[in-house]
């Protein structure tokens, strides 16, 4: 049976951070991913490092605060996987949010960025509305344009899983988490491996990362440990063999209150996303027809020229990904991205992460990193992720 002190279970984002912020702080480290790193929820999101501009509009000021400093600082540490794209808000007469409230909003982006040059904004000349490559002009009055972060999510995961392998980490894809017992001093934890092989640990800590799957996990915990009640809210994504935008479109969906994001994506048309409740724990998550016919609504209604049926024959793919929120009643679009950090005292080994943002990934893991020096004590570090700059893609797990 292996022994480690740090065993993380689950290699999404997540999960890759908090092994490069333990191995860095001079933990042993041991992370376990039943499938490939970074290719669930990692490899399904709308590619984005931003501030989240939308959720000024429910009032989490210091999430977006958090996010622009986070943006600032992987456009440092990850220059060739994270860059700044321009953002474009199309204005129309009638839509909901009027010139002065996104100007508003975009000032208080600007300072909560601490008026970063990537902080900046303007309205686009009219002589430029026609470089939208078909977005409508009948009707619109004005068009801000902005910065944020874009990336490639699941090779940043896997930059990150490598950066922690470097630093001593013990990275295994193909391992699936069976049982975790939680004993007095450490935590007795089997599994299996691609091959049917049985696969042990004993950990100080165990960090459950399951993202979607979190609840999950903790059901093979002995003895008995209940989860935090949650939602599941997927996110879906049409990819369009159609020309891509020369930056991300920020536009208001006109059938709810939602905004839905048109993204430049390997020479294609990124579309998304949706926020679809769903009422159990997913076990493949799929588009669903709902979610398609609402995102083709959206653009179309924007890019008039195409007909939704035409639209539909240009899917080159569909994908989701699936986030974990706080349970709640009503639409998911107004609720707290806040992550939670959950352990128990009946099992103060193992600590549960809750919910995660990509752009935020690096904040979760240092809110980690506090709970595990608070129960095994500090550690001599080895270096400061702060400073550490991803690898190269020739130097990333394959």
């Amino acid at each position: 049976m292996g022994n480690t002190e740090i065993l993380v279970v689950g290699g999404g984002i997540v999960g890759a951070g908090i092994a490069q912020a333990a191995a860095a702080a001079g933990y042993q480290v041991t992370l376990w991913e039943r499938a490939t790193l970074g290719g669930a929820t990692s490899a399904n999101s709308s590619k984005l490092i931003h501030g989240g501009l939308r959720y000024l509009e429910s009032g989490q000021i210091s999430l977006v605060k958090s996010c622009l400093e986070q943006r600032k600082a992987l456009l440092k540490l990850a220059p060739d996987l994270v860059q700044a794209v321009p953002f474009y808000i199309p204005v129309y007469q009638d839509s909901r949010r009027g010139a002065v409230t996104i100007a508003a909003g975009l000032s208080l982006y600007a300072m909560l960025a601490e008026l970063e040059p990537h902080g900046r904004f303007q309205l686009l000349p009219k002589s430029q509305w026609a470089t939208l490559q078909g977005l409508s002009l009948q009707g619109l009055k004005h068009v801000f344009q902005y910065w944020d972060g874009k990336t490639h999510d699941s090779q940043l995961t896997r930059a990150v899983a490598a950066s922690a392998g470097a630093l001593g980490a013990n990275i295994l894809e193909g391992v699936s988490c069976d049982a975790i017992y939680q004993g007095a001093r450490v935590c007795q934890v089997s599994g299996h491996d691609g091959a049917g092989n049985p696969v042990e640990c004993r950990a100080s800590l165990v960090i459950n990362a399951c993202g979607p799957w979190v609840n999950g996990l903790l059901e093979r915990v002995t003895p008995k440990l209940v989860g935090l009640p949650i939602d599941w809210v997927q996110g879906s994504h049409l990819l369009l063999d159609i020309e891509p935008p020369a930056g991300v479109l920020y536009l208001e969906s006109h059938l709810d209150e939602r905004v839905v994001f048109v993204i430049p994506w390997e020479g294609k048309t990124l579309l998304g996303t949706t926020e679809t409740v769903l009422s159990a724990e997913p076990v493949a998550p799929t588009v669903t027809p709902a979610e398609e016919d609402y995102l083709l609504a959206i653009y179309g209604h924007y890019f008039t020229d195409w007909q939704e049926s035409a639209l539909r024959k240009l899917i080159v793919q569909r994908f989701c990904g699936v986030r974990v929120l706080p349970k709640a009643m009503g639409s998911a679009f107004g609720r707290s991205r806040e992550t939670i950090i959950h352990s128990s005292g009946s099992h103060p080994g193992i600590i549960s992460v809750y919910g995660g943002k990509l752009t935020e990934y690096r904040v979760t893991a240092q809110q980690v990193l506090t709970q595990i020096r608070q129960q095994l004590g500090t550690r001599e570090a080895i270096a400061d992720v702060d400073r550490l700059t991803l690898p190269p893609a020739e130097d990333r797990l394959n």
